[in-house]
């Protein structure tokens, strides 16, 4: 299948007329791009009528996700002419996207004015992996002990650290509904902590302070999930309630969800093209939250 990576932005482009003369233009992509097919990242622009394409074959959307244990991959390829080429062209009025990009077999009503491609240059793909859970607590603030390190802070040591898990203390609560009232003027301060015992209560295994664990006050339902467990609708649930403290154990952790952002982004150096002056293009970013957006779920390990 056409494997094709389209550019989002290019300087200053040179023509040679048949009379000699020399016209210079600008091209101004903005620095985003889209993709669609298989592998095809593309750029284009209506007003002129303008395109931007590299190929590069051997290569898919898996491979560029494929980060490391450092969240982040480099992948490197060479403009050769033949199996990776970078060209430039305009129509006489831009094509759909998916006549352009998006078929295996190109439309044969392309109405290409001028094509230019390069003889060389250096493609670097960087992919930057950021993950969070997403519980309304700024990364840095989830390091507990203070040392620099967010991956040995894991309150419940359920082998997820406190900045990837959805419930930092393993109460079967996620952090975002224990009211840990982060506000960029004041962080933490105002967090809730029920029992008034200086942990709050997103970090507090027992948050009423009545001896039995939060996430083990399953009175009504044993759903893993201690907020619908109501016995006194006068005060709210159990495990806020200091008067109920009946134990039901929990069997295991309420699933964890990662939330998974992929920032991935195109240069190309030493560039050749027979026509053209510049020879260094930044690409920009990937615009497409399919590939750029995703998710995880971590193994946990229940500790009762």
């Amino acid at each position: 299948m056409r494997k094709l990576l389209y550019i989002l932005s290019l300087g200053f482009l040179c023509f040679t007329c048949n009379d000699g003369d020399i016209i210079t233009f600008e091209l101004d992509f903005d620095n985003t791009f889209k993709t669609c097919g298989d592998i095809v990242f593309y750029k284009t622009k209506a007003d002129p009528a303008e395109s931007l394409s590299i190929q590069i074959s051997d290569l898919t959307i898996e491979q560029i996700l494929a980060v490391g244990s450092e969240n982040t991959i480099t992948i490197n390829k060479t403009i050769n002419g033949t199996s990776n080429r970078f060209t430039y062209r305009t129509y006489k009025s831009l094509p759909s996207e998916s006549e352009l990009f998006c078929n295996d077999v190109p439309s044969s009503n392309l109405d290409i004015l001028t094509s230019d491609e390069s003889t060389s240059g250096n493609v670097t793909i960087t992919t930057i992996l950021t993950e969070d859970d997403n519980d309304g607590i700024p990364a840095q603030l989830e390091d507990v002990n203070g040392n620099g390190d967010l991956n040995d802070d894991d309150t419940d040591s359920d082998g997820v650290p406190n900045y990837l898990d959805q419930d930092d203390d393993g109460d079967n609560i996620y952090t975002s509904a224990e009211n840990p009232n982060y506000t960029t003027a004041d962080g933490l301060s105002n967090a809730q902590d029920t029992d008034g015992d200086g942990t709050p209560d997103y970090l507090d295994m027992d948050d009423d302070g009545d001896g039995v664990k939060t996430r083990d006050e399953e009175n009504v339902s044993q759903d893993k999930n201690p907020l619908n467990d109501i016995l006194d609708p006068n005060v709210g649930p159990d495990y806020l309630n200091p008067a109920i403290n009946s134990s039901v154990p929990a069997t295991g952790y309420r699933s964890h969800t990662i939330k998974q952002t992929f920032e991935i982004s195109i240069l190309v150096e030493n560039i050749a093209f027979p026509s053209l002056s510049q020879t260094k293009l930044d690409f920009g970013f990937l615009n497409d939250g399919s590939i750029t957006s995703g998710s995880r779920n971590p193994v946990t390990i229940f500790v009762n």
